[in-house]
């Protein structure tokens, strides 16, 4: 196993971790990784009400990212009203894993004043 995944020498961008955060930093994308892996399909205002502190303005602007960095599929329904419902690609289940890392090392980790009683 490497010692770091960025080597001296070596820009972060030009690494692969400086391309893996590039594509998922910012305060909402994981987060809108997170709603669509656990309802598989949903609409603008579904996941903005999922989210709850984002504009409008923002969820469509981080979807259009996601969208054209390959991690989201946007299908429009032509009817009016317009009708999109978005989902993961494979590249973004592709993220998954990451996430459910996240997830467990979250659980492990979290301060006994913050568990949730199960």
């Amino acid at each position: 196993m490497r010692e770091t995944c960025v080597p001296t020498g070596v820009a972060l961008k030009d690494t692969g971790f400086g391309y893996t955060l590039s594509l998922i930093s910012g305060k909402y994308k994981m987060i809108i990784l997170y709603w669509l892996a656990e309802n598989k399909v949903m609409r603008h205002n579904e996941l903005k009400r999922g989210i709850g502190s984002i504009s409008f303005k923002t969820l469509s602007i981080m979807l259009k990212e996601m969208e054209a960095d390959g991690l989201i599929l946007r299908k429009e329904f032509p009817q009016v009203p317009p009708k999109v419902e978005y989902s993961l690609s494979e590249r973004g289940l592709s993220l998954l894993p990451l996430l459910n890392m996240m997830c467990a090392w979250g659980e492990k980790n979290l301060p006994a004043s913050q568990a949730v009683q199960r």
